[in-house]
């Protein structure tokens, strides 16, 4: 009996706790007593004490609310004492390979890095933010810069040619193409002029000519006596009105086709003439800039500036020679269109005067054909009910 209560006693001094650190139980049961205590307050009513050792009888329990004697007190050194990290390092972490000064100097490193430096990541932040705006801010005033030395350097070119004072570049065989294709321009928008001025007249005279073959048609009929000869001037107001319709639909035909050979392809090709000649005018502008320069002194700063300015020079260069050659190809090109073009609108017209003065309305009606020259309906040009009111 001894013995057994003896072993007892040594199991239960003993004990070993999850983390591996020797410890009563007592204490531990304690310590939980004690947080109870302090979330919701002591209820001795509704605890006990058990007497008694490790496998004692059930009997040995008494309950508290029989026992009599002081409150208890709470000492907040015993939890500081108990929740006090052992002086050891823990089981588990060494177990795992992990350094537990290593750790705690590295996140004091971490947090004594962050008091330094409070708001670096939002102060970087609005840096890049910053930066954005400025960056673009930047590239306008160079932008604005290069447009001013360019456009001052330009002008002193302009009046130094228009003075006498500056040479320019002169291709002769491309500007004697130039002047021609504008002296053509210039003549083919007069013929332009004269054609849809030729369709207003011809367009009144056939509205006439309706008009006049309706009063021939009423007058027939209400006239018995003249009713032939109302009828035959009749019939010949029509067959003019037609044949007129007729025309008017082949020089309709003819002023379109030479509209956009003028206005879309020759403007094209003159649009292409005006940026060679601003580019001729970049191109001396620069040329004369290198030539001054490199009559000057041969300092550093002015070998800088002399490098700078062949640069520029070698640049605008480039951009004249091929805007010369665009510009040699498409006059080319419009040359090849032009003569095909109008070949084809000045022979329908010929065609097509020539059939309607000469009274041939076959004839007339085989050239429409023959330039697949549709004709509108009558009464197609007239604005509608809607556009009228």
């Amino acid at each position: 009996m001894a013995d057994s209560i003896m072993s007892k006693a040594a199991t239960m001094e003993i004990p070993i706790n999850s983390n591996g650190d020797t410890g009563t139980p007592e204490d531990d049961s304690l310590e939980q007593d004690l947080q109870q205590v302090m979330v919701s307050g002591p209820n001795l009513n509704e605890t006990s004490i058990v007497s008694g050792g490790y496998g004692g009888p059930a009997g040995g329990i008494i309950p508290t609310s029989s026992i009599k004697g002081p409150g208890i007190c709470f000492n907040p050194e015993y939890l500081d004492r108990r929740r006090a990290p052992a002086s050891g390092p823990d089981i588990r972490m060494k177990s795992r390979g992990v350094s537990m000064p290593n750790i705690q100097s590295s996140i004091s490193q971490h947090g004594h890095h962050r008091d330094q430096h409070p708001g670096s990541s939002n102060h970087n932040a609005s840096n890049s933010a910053e930066e954005v705006p400025r960056g673009v801010a930047v590239e306008k005033l160079d932008s604005v810069k290069k447009w001013g030395i360019n456009t001052y350097k330009c002008t002193k070119q302009m009046f130094s040619e228009k003075f006498g004072r500056g040479s320019r570049t002169v291709d002769l065989e491309l500007e004697a193409q130039i002047e021609l294709l504008k002296d053509t321009k210039s003549k083919y928008e007069n013929i332009l002029r004269l054609a849809t001025a030729l369709i207003s007249h011809f367009q009144s005279m056939v509205q006439t000519q309706q008009a006049l073959g309706d009063t021939f048609t009423d007058l027939s009929q209400k006239s018995p006596e003249l009713q032939d000869e109302f009828g035959y001037n009749a019939e010949t107001q029509k067959l003019l009105c037609k044949n007129g319709e007729a025309l008017l639909g082949a020089i309709s035909f003819f002023v379109s086709s030479v509209d956009t050979l003028v206005n879309k392809t020759m403007e094209d090709t003159l649009m292409t003439i005006r940026l060679y000649e601003n580019a001729r005018l970049e191109f001396d502008a620069y040329r004369s800039d290198l030539e001054e320069l490199s009559l000057g002194p041969r300092d550093a700063a002015a070998m800088v500036r002399i490098e700078m300015a062949q640069h520029d020079y070698q640049i605008h260069r480039d951009k004249y020679e091929r805007l010369r050659s665009d510009v040699t190809i498409k006059l080319k090109f419009l040359e090849e269109n032009k003569v095909k073009v109008m070949h084809k609108q000045l022979l329908l017209f010929h065609n097509a005067i020539s059939a309607y003065f000469a009274g041939n309305q076959q004839q007339l009606e085989q050239t429409l054909l023959q330039f697949n020259v549709k004709l509108k309906p009558p009464g197609s040009q007239k604005p509608s009910w809607l556009e009228e009111q």
